[in-house]
């Protein structure tokens, strides 16, 4: 495992944070520089066709090395970061053989990663863990797939005697921001289907995600002197305060769980004459998604009566729930399903609270389910990765690949046992 962990701790040393009010794309310029990175090293592993294009998504293909013909299957993940926490100068910390007691992550700052609040390091004791310093995220979201993905290759391309069809993997900026699949080359790509290494704790495996929106609110006010406003002052502030306090308390993120809904504001500010109020809604359940936005359209709706038509409402679909287009050809998910059962990982079948490149790929025509890249604590300073995890990441790759080899035949459906 120590090409494996070389491999991660050298891309999370590379800032890619995305930004969403840059209009290109990439939405930053640093991206690029893990890309070229990632370019030289698919050339260097043995992949062939390797690509990438003036938005910087990489492709990159593995051969077939069987004389019949089966689907060509690709594995996706994106080189990003999240804007919500910086990932300037990663220092990773490792810690090996992990004793299940806090972890400190920076003794200056008091930062400290604990199993009494963050439950889930009870079960990785006795394994290896890569930590941030408590100053930046880590950024095994997503550069735990990445690093999967290219091992696996890496492995596939050293051991001919594993039999596969054709592999197709790629790349791509910008998925923190919702514009991951933006610009998603699929007839290039060329896959039957692909699955997105991008999930969370080992086991993890998800074909349900939310259906997402942005929204965003302009308030417009009036100023006039505190000692003579009545029946004057247009209070932007006072309006954004009485906008928010219209949505339901308690549908929120912290309150929220399962296929729970939310609406979830990330950015306030204002003045007397202008505030602003952006917050994305989230729902598995389509109907629910529309009640939500009819909801926000209500209460503006409402509030310009009474104040004057003073709020701007600008609602924009980011992304759909992919299980519509996956269960259809249920069969990828339940050969990711077996290959981790063979692998002794228990399968943890649940959906989404969030998104991935593979909910809009989905509605691309690239069924894309997603399966678990192994962090935890994701795009903020107490994120953390097991090796071990990873390590079982680049497994499900090499058995997937296998079994759908074996099982699947040139039409795409499951040959019967």
């Amino acid at each position: 495992m120590d090409k494996l962990l070389a491999r991660f701790l050298e891309y999370v040393s590379i800032d890619t944070q995305s930004d969403p009010y840059s209009k290109s794309t990439p939405s930053t310029e640093k991206q690029w520089n893990l890309a070229k990175k990632l370019v030289l090293e698919l050339h260097q592993i043995g992949m062939q066709e390797v690509s990438i294009d003036e938005n910087a998504y990489i492709m990159a293909t593995l051969p077939s090395n069987m004389e019949k013909d089966v689907p060509t299957i690709g594995f996706i993940s994106h080189m990003d970061t999240s804007p919500d926490f910086s990932g300037s100068r990663v220092k990773p910390q490792v810690v090996e053989n992990y004793n299940g007691e806090d972890i400190v992550l920076n003794k200056a700052k008091n930062i400290v990663l604990s199993p009494s609040y963050f439950e889930d390091l009870e079960q990785y004791k006795g394994q290896t863990l890569i930590t941030t310093d408590g100053t930046t995220l880590l950024g095994a979201d997503d550069k735990a797939g990445i690093t999967e993905i290219i091992t696996a290759m890496e492995y596939l391309v050293q051991h001919p005697e594993i039999k596969h069809g054709t592999i197709r993997i790629a790349f791509t900026p910008d998925e923190e921001i919702g514009r991951g699949a933006h610009k998603f080359d699929v007839e290039k790509f060329g896959a039957d289907w692909a699955y997105t290494m991008d999930g969370s704790q080992i086991g993890e495996l998800e074909y349900e995600n939310f259906n997402a929106a942005s929204v965003k609110i302009k308030i417009e006010g009036k100023s006039v002197h505190p000692g003579y406003a009545k029946g004057k002052m247009v209070s932007a502030i006072g309006i954004a305060n009485e906008f928010l306090g219209l949505l339901p308390s308690r549908e929120v993120p912290e309150h929220t769980t399962g296929r729970e809904g939310f609406f979830h504001v990330h950015k306030l500010k204002g003045e007397i004459e202008l505030a602003e109020i952006e917050l994305i809604i989230r729902d598995h359940d389509s109907g629910h998604f529309e009640a939500r936005k009819e909801l926000l359209k209500d209460i503006a709706s409402k509030l310009n009566k009474k104040h004057g038509d003073c709020i701007h409402l600008k609602i924009e679909e980011q992304y759909q729930n992919m299980k519509e287009k996956v269960e259809p050809v249920f069969h990828i998910v339940e050969i990711a399903e077996e290959a981790m059962l063979s692998l002794g990982i228990e399968p943890i079948i649940k959906p989404i609270r969030g998104g991935t490149d593979g909910s809009q790929l989905s509605f691309m025509g690239l069924p894309c389910p997603n399966i678990f890249a192994g962090g935890h604590n994701f795009h903020g300073k107490y994120e953390y990765i097991p090796l071990e995890s990873m390590q079982k990441a680049v497994q499900v790759i090499v058995k997937i690949c296998e079994l759908t080899a074996v099982q699947i035949q040139s039409n795409g459906k499951r040959k019967k046992s």
